[in-house]
């Protein structure tokens, strides 16, 4: 076990920064009113968060002032998980709390959004105006007969039409779900299709890496793919007339005098659908609740990143990323919401530097794939650009490596807060990662998140502190899921999180707590790809390549590597006569872009002479990726419960020559 604590920190946070962050006068707040420890620093309170779980979060509901229109029995009704119960008997809306700052006659001109495109126009949405086309959506949607519980989706860009339909959605009770446009008609369907949506909001196209791109012809087989739909919304982003049968997004958004009506619904009324892909089936349908998303959300932006009226908040994202939903809450803190609509490379790797600098960003979120593709491009954006008002810089998606934590530090601020976080589509939140008022350490999340009872475990259910170990999560979060959809006795739900160690939540990341109290992240420790951030499901790509005659069998598998970038290729076992020529990795390319995303093509096509199988005739995916990390077979793999164990010794080899 290796101790951490000489290290000398990258960044140290001045004293001034300390005293005048949020989570300190919380925690200044809540030794007075809720027996909070005053001193101790924030090890302390976290300490009291996860201890005093009902009285922290109690604490959280007050400090940030919730309306809660009737009034909870209690902060947990049952704690058990899976199926903890919050705050019972309380009723609220997360879009009245996100919109309550245009209440305030002096600050309803303030931005509430600003959207920037690639041509770097930008467009600012006040509150008063974002307030007021939520007020006429809604009423519109409650017009169409949409009522709580519905399901209204989107097939919408970063750009805020989006922001004020799942608004609207919200305040009228109804289920939130998105997808981005670079979404193939089959990604979308296997999402939309499981929750039966009535109302679809949807574009004509987008613009990306500077090209138009049409998307008409997907809209209209969506549209004869959900039989459910009531309502079909356009917004004419490519400037195209509406489709027949379709209603025009400036019509249902034109009235100028009806408030908001916010539908008051129970605390665990479900806000929105994400889904996040596993290794087999259909994506999982994660629900999370009005109640625990608007309170995690608050602790997480006004505390942990800091946010407040003032602030400006750009995360780099689309509407298929649970980080556009994360980034939507910011207006829950009074902060400007930056959105950009565009590729993350366009017209140069600098273009997320350019629109921080537009924008005036303050907290500046990003991948760490993005920065790793800065550092490799030798890019300056601390003297190219002006970067002044960027107090921190966040990334997910990944582990940051050290290096880019060396590079952000030298090349964008020596006094800049590098927040490197770590959570998950399934609580639409982090476990782990900004703290205001600590320091940081390369290559290290800074603390585990207030309320969160982040551990590190061996096997055996033992926690472990300086070794690597599974993450796992002992006491219930406000905004784990309140179910999937169609899982009605929660067999998939508790499958996907607790069948390994029984009541207790495990994410599928390997970490390290150190004996100081940061957190290393490792990567993902089963077999679900994660490409910048978004899970993906072995399973599709499997459906998509193996519908080609060519193929008669395929493995595709994710592998982080040291330097912080990730590989992942795609291995084909080719029927008899076939060849891997290039036309046919051209085919398979543009199949698997076709039929899923640009996200899911694979960096390299191999061939290999047979795929291996458990006994049960399972693709083996989990010791493949580990012989590739370099494991050897012995360790990596159960020699007993292989059909063709000669197979693996090729993965084993590559694995070899690629380290």
């Amino acid at each position: 076990m290796t101790s951490t604590a000489g290290e000398a920190p990258l960044w140290q946070p001045a004293p001034e920064r300390v005293e005048a962050a949020a989570v300190t006068r919380f925690q200044r707040w809540a030794a007075e009113r809720y027996g909070a420890p005053a001193d101790g620093g924030y090890a302390a309170l976290h300490r009291w968060s996860v201890q005093e779980l009902d009285t922290f979060w109690q604490a959280v509901a007050d400090w940030f002032d919730v309306r809660f229109s009737t009034p909870f029995e209690t902060v947990i009704g049952d704690r058990a998980m899976p199926g903890a119960q919050w705050f019972p008997g309380a009723t609220l809306n997360y879009a009245e709390h996100a919109l309550r700052t245009a209440e305030d006659p002096l600050g309803a001109d303030v931005p509430a959004l600003l959207y920037v495109d690639e041509t770097h126009t930008q467009t600012a949405v006040s509150r008063r105006e974002l307030r007021r086309q939520v007020g006429a959506l809604a009423d519109e949607l409650r017009a169409l007969g949409v009522t709580p519980g519905d399901r209204v989706s989107g097939y919408l860009p970063n750009i805020p039409q989006a922001v004020v339909a799942f608004l609207a959605t919200a305040a009228v009770g109804a289920i939130w779900t998105s997808c981005a446009p670079d979404f193939g008609a089959r990604s979308v369907l296997d999402r939309f299709q499981q929750v039966e949506p009535v109302v679809l909001f949807t574009v004509d196209g987008y613009r990306y890496g500077g090209k138009e791109h049409d998307r008409t012809g997907t809209v209209a087989e969506l549209r004869r793919e959900l039989p459910t739909l009531r309502a079909v919304v356009h917004i004419p982003l490519l400037g195209t007339d509406a489709p027949e049968g379709a209603l025009e997004w400036t019509a249902l958004t034109a009235a100028s005098d009806i408030e908001p009506v916010f539908e008051q619904v129970p605390f665990d009324h479900p806000l929105w659908v994400l889904y996040s892909s596993g290794t087999t089936g259909l994506p999982k349908a994660i629900v999370q609740s009005q109640g625990g998303i608007l309170l995690e959300h608050f602790k997480q932006l006004g505390l942990h990143c800091d946010l407040g009226p003032g602030d400006r908040f750009f995360w780099y994202t689309s509407t298929g990323w649970m980080m556009w939903n994360f980034l939507v809450s910011g207006l829950l803190t009074g902060t400007t919401v930056v959105l950009y609509d565009g590729s993350p490379g366009f017209p140069d790797v600098s273009a997320q530097w350019r629109v921080a600098e537009q924008t005036g960003a303050t907290l500046f979120g990003t991948s760490a794939a993005y920065v790793m593709a800065c550092r490799k491009a030798d890019i300056h954006p601390g003297r190219d650009f002006d970067l002044s008002r960027v107090q921190c810089v966040a990334t997910t998606g990944s582990p940051l490596p050290p290096d880019g934590f060396r590079w952000l530090h030298d090349e964008v601020a020596e006094d800049l807060w590098i927040a490197s976080v770590s959570g998950g589509t399934d609580v639409c939140s982090c476990f782990a990662g900004a703290v205001p008022t600590l320091p940081v350490h390369i290559g290290e999340l800074q603390a585990p998140c207030l309320g969160t009872d982040l551990q590190s475990w061996d096997p055996a259910g033992e926690p472990l502190t300086g070794e690597v170990g599974e993450l796992v999560v002992t006491a219930p979060m406000p905004s784990m899921p309140v179910r999937f959809w169609n899982d009605p006795d929660g067999s998939r739900y508790h499958d996907s999180y607790f069948d390994v160690y029984p009541g207790v939540w495990r994410h599928g990341d390997w970490i390290t707590l150190t004996d100081r109290g940061s957190v290393v992240i490792h990567g993902r420790s089963d077999s679900t790809l994660n490409r910048q951030g978004v899970r993906m499901g072995s399973a599709d790509i499997y459906e998509a390549v193996e519908r080609l005659p060519e193929i008669r069998e395929s493995l595709v598998i994710g592998v982080e590597e040291p330097d912080g970038g990730y590989w992942m290729p795609l291995f084909l076992h080719l029927a008899e006569g076939a060849v891997l020529d290039d036309d046919l990795r051209a085919g398979i390319e543009r199949t698997i872009r076709e039929s899923l995303s640009p996200r899911h093509v694979p960096d390299e096509i191999i061939e290999v002479p047979g795929i291996p199988h458990t006994l049960t005739g399972k693709r083996i995916e989990v010791p493949v990726k580990r012989l590739l990390q370099g494991t050897e077979l012995s360790k990596a793999v159960n020699a007993g419960s292989v059909d063709n164990l000669e197979l693996l010794h090729f993965y084993e080899e590559l694995g070899r020559r690629r380290r």
